[in-house]
């Protein structure tokens, strides 16, 4: 007659609550991982609104502002000078390029996923929170503007003339494009991963631009807007283990950092240095 040994059995097994805790420990898991991420994203927001105000970033500003308005007063006489027809063709090949692109980042991250791959888990992972820091940003600015596209209304472009999103103003495919495209062109900053980044957004960019869906100061803002929440998010959260353009950028953080603590402002209102200051040590705040 066929036995067995009871005490061969672990703890707990024929108990039903056994496995209680650990599923609670993977819900307060979950939920902390979210809490993560909406205060990463909140943190995010404040930083990238703040960013234009930063005197670090004036001549950036200036570079963007600049050609913002000459393409705001040459808007119209741009677009009546672009060649026309083939419509269909220049939104088809927006869309290939734009969702090939997704496609591919979406296929890194589950890759880095399926296989714990350090990296490639980074990558999709920025790219998700890059979008949604663009999603913030990209969805007031519509409603805001509210900017009448090419061929509606009086043919002028004209601002706040809608109330809802999916105007004119900044062009979304634009902005999203070029903000996925800068996150992996700095994960990866190889040549030929770059090269097909950008080619993508910029096939975007022109398309849209070539099917008549946006002014010229559109895909030209909604480009800037990408480039820049793209390059705050890696900035931000990038491992430098993990990516070369990463650690020069901590490299050089580490290095303003020191040669702000070295300048005599750093021990103002001190007129004379401490003696923290004068042997190198850190000052403490």
């Amino acid at each position: 007659m066929p036995s067995f040994d009871v005490s061969t059995f672990q703890a707990g097994a024929f108990n039903k609550d056994a496995s209680t805790p650990s599923i609670e420990q993977d819900k307060e898991h979950q939920h902390g991982a979210v809490r993560r991420s909406v205060s990463r994203t909140l943190e995010d927001q404040k930083e990238i609104y703040k960013a234009p105000f930063k005197p670090s970033n004036l001549r950036w500003d200036a570079l963007v502002l600049a050609p913002t308005a000459v393409f705001l007063a040459t808007d119209r006489h741009i677009e009546n000078n672009l060649p026309g027809g083939h419509y269909t063709f220049y939104q088809d090949t927006s869309n290939i390029a734009i969702g090939g692109l997704a496609a591919t980042l979406a296929g890194v991250w589950m890759y880095g996923i399926k296989a714990d791959h350090p990296h490639a888990k980074e990558t999709g992972l920025l790219e998700l929170e890059t979008l949604v820091n663009t999603f913030l940003i990209y969805a007031p600015m519509q409603f805001i503007a509210g900017r009448q596209r090419p061929g509606e209304g009086n043919g002028h472009g004209d601002f706040w003339q809608h109330h809802a999103i999916n105007t004119s103003f900044p062009g979304g495919h634009a902005m999203f494009t070029w903000a996925m495209a800068t996150v992996v062109a700095q994960e990866y900053p190889k040549p030929w991963v770059q090269v097909l980044n950008y080619t993508a957004a910029f096939t975007v960019t022109t398309t849209r631009f070539l099917a008549r869906d946006h002014w010229a100061s559109d895909m030209w803002v909604g480009a800037a807007l990408g480039v820049a929440i793209g390059t705050h998010v890696f900035h931000a959260h990038c491992d430098p283990e993990l990516s070369a353009s990463c650690m020069r950028h901590h490299q050089k953080m580490l290095k303003r950092k020191a040669n702000l603590a070295k300048s005599a402002l750093y021990a103002w209102p001190n007129a004379k240095p401490t003696e923290d200051y004068a042997s190198g040590r850190p000052i403490s705040q």
